[in-house]
């Protein structure tokens, strides 16, 4: 599982044309899941996001978490993260997990943010979208659970 993290002032999801949903401060995650994913690398990606020391300190240090600032996380899947341009120009999603994989390990992800009682909001699983964000740094990390040692 990967999750492009960005630390924004705001973000908006917008789906054909109606805004859908937004945040202010927070975090932006793009969550893609592979094929081979399970809730345990669900549970690991959140119990880093959420420790994450993104956010400034009044010595400009990245000391504080989004728990600390009181931000916000909007998710929004995003199965292209799991795209590879190897071969040829046209990318191939065969890692990525399909849609009956997908959607409720995404839910789950989800669901485990949501137990640490900040403001979750999401996009829309499988819709096309349009995202409006100010990266605030900017900051943007990627965390994959493959490459990290699990308990």
């Amino acid at each position: 599982m990967i999750a492009l993290l960005q630390k924004v002032k705001y973000v908006k999801v917008s789906i054909d044309k109606k805004l859908y949903s937004q945040i202010n401060k927070g975090i932006l995650i793009f969550l893609g899941i592979h094929s081979k994913d399970i809730k345990k690398d669900a549970e690991y990606l959140v119990k880093k996001i959420i420790k994450a020391r993104i956010f400034s300190d009044t010595n400009n240090k990245r000391n504080f978490d989004v728990l600390a600032i009181k931000g916000s996380i909007l998710v929004v899947s995003q199965f292209t993260l799991y795209g590879n341009l190897k071969r040829g120009n046209r990318p191939s999603f065969v890692n990525a997990a399909t849609s009956n994989i997908a959607k409720p390990l995404y839910h789950y992800f989800v669901s485990l943010l949501k137990e640490y009682n900040i403001k979750i909001e999401t996009g829309k699983f499988g819709a096309e979208m349009d995202i409006d964000l100010n990266n605030n740094g900017p900051v943007t990390l990627i965390i994959n659970s493959h490459d990290e040692k699990k308990d």
